[in-house]
């Protein structure tokens, strides 16, 4: 999205509570990811029309993303996973510091090695994906089984600061993450049993919707 674009979306943003602010504060200074202002307002966004009890959130990081769902749908419960154990305390640090706090289950580990244990908090109305991209695919596969008849499957990070449109990516390690992302997005796309789209919003966020019933 064009920059001057971004900046004024940005601009009109209305101010976020001092603790969201501060959390978004540490994330730049301690070069921790969270989800661009314009990719989780346009998530909140989407998750106010769908309105899920319950949400599964991969990739936890220091809470940020994990604390705005739960500001934004104060009947949600959310439940969130991190297996980094440094961002996982400074979750649990910012996250006992809100209200909201309390309807956010934190689960330290591997989400790939997690799936007994997660399956005890579904079914799950949405899942968000946030976490190492090179295995979107695997938490895709995992844990889309607990999803709810009309669920939803939200993907962030899909279109890697554009690099999923480019002919050639020269590093390695940035390509081979590029031709994970590529074949995840058509993977999707091509799912028998739901329906996708990628909004170029944030860094790319890619709706996958059970097929079936409305919401």
């Amino acid at each position: 999205m064009n920059e001057r674009v971004i900046g004024y979306i940005e601009s009109i943003v209305k101010e976020r509570p001092a603790l969201i602010s501060e959390m978004e504060h540490y994330a730049e200074v301690h070069g921790v990811p969270i989800m661009e202002l314009v990719g989780i307002e346009a998530l909140l966004g989407m998750l106010r029309i769908q309105q899920p009890k319950r949400i599964l959130e991969i990739g936890t990081a220091i809470g940020y993303s994990a604390l705005r769902m739960a500001e934004a749908l104060p009947e949600t419960t959310v439940v969130t996973l991190e297996r980094d154990e440094e961002r996982f305390e400074a979750a649990q640090r910012f996250l006992s510091r809100s209200k909201d706090g309390n309807r956010i289950v934190t689960i330290f580990g591997d989400a790939l090695e997690l799936s007994e244990v997660v399956k005890k908090h579904g079914p799950f109305d949405a899942i968000f994906i946030d976490a190492a991209k090179g295995q979107y695919l695997k938490f895709f596969d995992l844990y889309s089984a607990m999803l709810t008849e009309n669920g939803v499957v939200y993907s962030d990070n899909v279109l890697f600061k554009g690099l999923v449109a480019e002919v050639q990516v020269e590093q390695k390690r940035i390509r081979n993450m590029v031709k994970k992302l590529q074949n995840y997005n058509t993977w999707l796309m091509n799912h028998e049993q739901f329906d996708t789209s990628i909004l170029p919003v944030g860094d790319g966020i890619a709706i996958s919707k059970k097929r079936g019933d409305q919401w």
